[in-house]
């Protein structure tokens, strides 16, 4: 299931850089206040305007990190629906499904009348959200581009589902969290990396993704520099360059795996990061704006230094 989701996502990523989203939903003024009389009327993360019901019951999400933000928002009880890969927390994986997040099944949606659905600007078509939205469905897309932009999108959620308290709650962890780890980071060097979502061809990510920034709260920059959201490096790139380390994710293997891989690689083996065994996997929660995103910064944080986090020298 691994190499299908991280497909699935490579297939979204290349529709979100290629297809901008339609901020075309723009009501009149008179049409917002009438709307206001039944609803909220409100614009999402990617400048569509809808009315959304004042007390959202029945929920659809069309990604996993939304289906996660849910849950721990404390609404999972109000989720009748997720795509095929909402796995976070387990029991997300009862719930009636709807297809990929790329092609859901929009005939599925529909039949579970939700108040509200949660999209995605990262993976999600935006032609999916375009459509609903016509058939009369509120659809509300985030599209957090930063570590903080995540905790904000998670505010906005919370608010559209009268969850508030709890949002409150979480980001107030999430943030100390993430303080704490800035702050034992402050001195360090940052560690150059070379991010892997795809390893054949090679596919990392780019200066403005929340998959950059996660690696800069963790004490770590991505090695390419560039306006792409996905940059497909040349190897003979990557090797002029020469990461201090190589991070993958947990759903191209494990680290002992990744690293035996590129060893038996005729390229990669002759990396000095691979010749010292600097290759580490990270969870999968790492390319997921979602609050399990912070776990996998601090994990990563303490892969790449451990001098800071009492375990000794990193080799």
């Amino acid at each position: 299931m691994g190499f299908m989701r991280k497909w699935l996502i490579f297939l979204g990523m290349l529709a979100a850089v290629a297809v901008l989203p339609q901020p075309s939903h723009a009501r009149s003024l008179p049409q917002a206040q009438k709307a206001a009389a039944s609803g909220r009327f409100v614009t999402d993360e990617t400048g569509r305007s809808m009315t959304i019901p004042r007390d959202v019951r029945r929920i659809v999400s069309l990604a996993p990190n939304l289906t996660e933000i849910v849950y721990a928002l404390g609404a999972g009880d109000r989720l009748v629906g997720d795509t095929n890969y909402c796995d976070t927390p387990p029991e997300a994986k009862e719930k009636p499904h709807i297809g990929n997040p790329q092609h859901p099944s929009l005939e599925g949606i529909v039949a579970l009348r939700p108040d509200l659905v949660l999209a995605t600007g990262s993976i999600n078509f935006p032609q999916t959200a375009d459509t609903l939205l016509k058939l009369g469905i509120p659809v509300y897309t985030t599209y957090p581009h930063t570590v903080l932009q995540m905790l904000d999108s998670i505010s906005e959620i919370a608010d559209l589902i009268g969850a508030n308290a709890q949002a409150e709650a979480l980001k107030t962890s999430l943030r100390a969290r993430l303080d704490a780890l800035h702050a034992r980071l402050a001195d360090q060097p940052m560690v150059h990396v070379l991010f892997l979502v795809w390893l054949s061809p090679p596919m990392s990510v780019g200066s403005n993704t929340f998959i950059a920034d996660a690696l800069r709260w963790a004490g770590a920059e991505s090695i390419l520099v560039s306006d792409q959201n996905w940059p497909q490096p040349s190897f003979e790139e990557v090797f002029s360059i020469q990461p201090d380390y190589i991070v993958m994710t947990s759903d191209q293997g494990d680290a002992k795996t990744d690293l035996t891989d590129l060893r038996a690689n005729p390229d990669w083996k002759n990396l000095m990061a691979v010749k010292l065994g600097r290759v580490v996997t990270v969870s999968d929660a790492f390319e997921r704006p979602s609050p399990g995103l912070v776990d996998a910064i601090e994990a990563l944080a303490h892969e790449l230094h451990p001098e800071v986090f009492g375990w000794g020298p990193a080799q």
